[in-house]
């Protein structure tokens, strides 16, 4: 590949209504920068586009010299992939407006949204599309890597509910995608990552919740010494509850500010974080058994609205900390998996860092393996361990503790990890994430992407 600093873009300039920042322009920096802080790639350039022709512009231009690009939209890809080095960063940023149809029940979102703005404009209506635990997070990294989120066990994960997608291809052409036209491609960007394709907008189907979009939710929150049994009761309880109810689980330190009381700051803990969504006059009675289980050191279930519980975690994790990702897929949290959780979650390294397991149940389960590209719909767990601190000193500590914790966790597991979790570990663990899926998805990169031009993501190389 040719690096850019070698060609003159002028060209690409001109043909762009959006800017392009290069390492001599006084925001480069800022500009390269991604939200996990770990990353320090030098692109070359970064093209933030403004539509879908100066994403078609860029594609046309990395092809004719031979340049490798980058395509970022929130940024928040775990191993930084929307950035790399000498490479042109095709950046959605700026296109990121949200159009809303009460009637249809539908909201076509640009390529550049994070869930912020959608759920913004959804809610307002009573409704939302389900996503995924950040507000921050991108719209495109997250759904086109399948989206497990708080709504997963009633409306299923978000590309079973994306209706159609814009699409810019590997030959500069524009398409659009859905279950009638372009069928195979609208199979694979439903989990099949960034492989094949510059996604400018979705379109999604939308569900009302809760009470005109307030919802019941929050963390319970127990010491870190009764995490056996409460992942043990967790574990039964979960896949009986009604889909209105979901809750993720998690190992974590009880963050240093309000709303949680100054004596329970730096405590650890085991947590779970529910949120109910169906009717407000049966909430009583679904919510009874999380409320009086155990001896909890808080129960912060309460009305809020869904926003709020989206965004619930933005200001504890901000773009810029230093992470460390490894995860895998769980049929089950068998008692082995509970021992291994009991000795890392007591050797938390930092206040940052966490183990989450988010439920695929339900909705989520009814949808066949094959039905879309996102593979694992067993019911079970995407468990993820993340070490996380501000300071670029720790990150061996936060590093090892990672590593280690998921090298004993793994016999556990189904095999394979949610591709929006992965760092760069192989393309094995690519071929792992799919199962079955991986050689139909091998076959349209072939036809949709035959030179593998976009290969800067979790990568399916062509058949």
């Amino acid at each position: 590949m040719t690096a850019l600093p070698a060609l003159d873009h002028t060209e690409l300039v001109a043909a762009l209504r959006g800017r392009l920042v290069t390492p001599t322009d006084p925001d480069y920096d800022a500009s390269r920068a991604v939200y996990n802080a770990m990353i320090d790639r030098r692109p070359a350039a970064i093209a933030y586009c403004r539509d879908a022709a100066d994403v078609v512009a860029c594609v046309r231009f990395a092809r004719e010299h031979g340049v490798t690009v980058a395509v970022r939209g929130g940024g928040h890809n775990a191993a930084g992939l929307g950035i790399w080095e000498d490479a042109l960063v095709i950046d959605l940023s700026e296109m990121h407006s949200v159009t809303v149809d009460p009637d249809r029940r539908t909201v076509r979102v640009d390529g550049g949204c994070v869930w912020r703005d959608v759920d913004h404009a959804t809610v307002g209506f009573g409704m939302a599309t389900p996503s995924g635990f950040l507000a921050s997070t991108g719209v495109g990294g997250l759904t086109l890597g399948g989206g497990i989120g708080y709504l997963s066990r009633r409306f299923g994960l978000t590309v079973d509910n994306l209706l159609g997608a814009d699409v810019v291809l590997a030959d500069g052409s524009f398409v659009h995608a859905d279950t009638d036209q372009h069928p195979d491609l609208f199979w694979a960007l439903r989990g099949g990552g960034g492989n094949f394709g510059i996604v400018t907008s979705f379109t999604f189907r939308c569900h009302d919740i809760g009470e005109h979009g307030v919802v019941i939710g929050g963390p319970v929150l127990y010491d870190i010494a009764d995490t056996d049994a409460v992942m043990r009761w967790y574990r039964d309880l979960l896949p009986a509850l009604p889909e209105e109810l979901s809750g993720w689980i998690g190992l974590l330190t009880v963050p240093p500010a309000p709303p949680f009381p100054e004596e329970l700051w730096g405590r650890k803990a085991c947590g779970i974080v529910w949120c109910y969504t169906g009717p407000h006059d049966r909430a009583d009675a679904i919510l009874e058994p999380i409320r009086s289980f155990g001896e909890p050191m808080l129960v912060g279930v309460h009305d809020l609205p869904f926003t709020a519980l989206q965004s619930a975690f933005d200001a504890l994790y901000p773009a810029g900390l230093q992470w460390y990702w490894r995860a895998d897929f769980f049929e089950e949290i068998s008692d082995t998996a509970i021992g291994v959780h009991e000795r890392f979650g007591a050797a938390l390294p930092t206040g940052h860092s966490t183990m989450h397991m988010y439920p695929i149940d339900g909705a989520a389960a009814r949808v066949s393996d094959t039905d879309t590209a996102f593979a694992y719909r067993d019911g079970g767990w995407a468990g993820v361990i993340v070490g996380v601190d501000p300071d670029p000193g720790n990150a061996d500590v936060i590093t090892a503790w990672a590593k280690d914790y998921w090298t004993d966790l793994h016999p556990t597991s189904a095999g394979g990890a949610y591709v929006n979790f992965l760092m760069d570990e192989g393309r094995d663990r690519v071929r792992d994430a799919y199962r079955g899926n991986y050689d139909r998805l091998a076959r349209i990169k072939r036809h949709y992407d035959p030179d593998n031009f976009f290969h800067v993501n979790q990568n399916i190389a062509p058949a």
